[in-house]
């Protein structure tokens, strides 16, 4: 079986053996005669799935009885809108904008109501964190919202902002499970699956339940409202079963390697790999202040666009797919998630080692 290793963003690789016990179980589920892909979401099997897999994910980041954990469709772009449309109690939120994610959820809240943008690190197109530890926080503020890890521009949060009392909102989509996790330090966590966790298709949402409204506007539409997943148990519509029975599987092989500390150990040693090559190099250099770098996301370039399209093409036809910088920043960049083995992070950097000295 020839498997390449797969630095894509997102959708992104997945555990080697999540994948074969989903090969096993694809035609018949546990002996129910039928795939999950087949299953009614009402059925004793399938309810069974989704109540582990919310079971395991408590145990995983030790979420707080008083949260509740959604899945909801959509992605995470999704909650660009529905956060501003179910927090935004006196139409005022301050967001932090760090990067083509959080300036995304920021433009689409401002259609709900007043946005101020307390910090940003556009000026240095967002290669770094602003200093959170006093900004003009508005009084009447509903939420303070972060992106506390930046797929595209490859920055990380390493110390969460003084949001002076102001409920925090943390889009983790591109960290979700990558380390341990205060969940009580957030008024709402969430994240798209796609990147450490399972196919595309969801979003998991873990927010604290007394700012589940029921008082919304009678024009916002049921699917928009949190109300409505947490009171029915995610289930209100026909759910992405799928992909909940996918994340589940994932779930239950995070906790059988030792849970988010051990998980966060062996990401701090794939990064340091990478991050010591591009310090010693020549020819690459990341794009990122050194104190804000992410563990999941590393960008990087060669300072000229036809040199890194070339080590693109390189890369690829030597089995390293999706290596390619986002379109919006160019370069290149390795996403290493969860699931991406040490073994793929040492074999790009001594090929780009090896491009190096070849090109030098």
């Amino acid at each position: 079986m020839a498997r390449v290793y797969n630095f894509s963003a997102g959708p992104a690789t997945m555990p080697l053996p999540v994948l074969e016990e989903i090969q096993a179980e694809l035609l018949d589920y546990k002996g129910s005669g039928m795939s999950v892909m087949e299953m009614s979401h009402r059925s004793k099997v399938f309810q069974q799935i989704a109540d582990e897999a919310e079971a395991d994910l408590r145990e995983l980041m030790g979420i707080p009885d008083n949260y509740k954990v959604l899945f909801i469709q959509g992605g995470a772009t999704l909650q660009f809108s529905m956060i501003p449309m179910n927090l935004m109690k006196n139409g005022v939120a301050d967001y932090i904008v760090t990067g083509a994610w959080s300036k995304k959820a920021a433009t689409e809240a401002k259609k709900f109501g007043k946005v101020n943008i307390v910090a940003t690190s556009a000026d240095k197109n967002f290669s770094y964190i602003p200093d959170c530890s006093d900004l003009p926080i508005d009084d009447d503020a509903d939420y303070v919202y972060i992106c506390e890890n930046e797929t595209i521009h490859g920055t990380t949060f390493q110390k969460l902002p003084n949001t002076k009392g102001k409920i925090l909102v943390s889009d983790q989509s591109s960290m979700f499970l990558s380390k341990p996790c205060n969940v009580s330090d957030y008024g709402m966590i969430y994240g798209g699956v796609q990147k450490n966790i399972g196919p595309a298709g969801i979003v998991i949402a873990i927010i604290r339940e007394d700012l589940i409204r029921e008082d919304l506007p009678e024009n916002t539409p049921v699917y928009m409202r949190y109300d409505t997943h947490a009171n029915n148990g995610s289930m209100y519509n026909t759910p992405n079963c799928w992909a909940i029975y996918v994340c589940g599987k994932v779930f239950k092989y995070l906790k059988s390697i030792g849970g988010l500390s051990a998980m966060n150990e062996l990401n701090e040693k794939k990064a340091k790999i990478l991050y010591d090559f591009l310090d010693g190099s020549k020819m690459f250099n990341g794009t990122v202040e050194k104190e804000v770098r992410s563990l999941m996301n590393v960008p990087f370039v060669t300072g000229d666009a036809e040199k890194d399209a070339a080590v693109v093409a390189a890369t690829k036809a030597a089995g390293f797919d999706n290596l390619k910088g986002h379109k919006s920043v160019g370069g290149l960049r390795a996403s290493i998630y969860n699931a991406m083995p040490i073994e793929g992070v040492q074999a790009l950097v001594d090929f780009l080692k090896k491009y190096e000295e070849e090109n030098a």
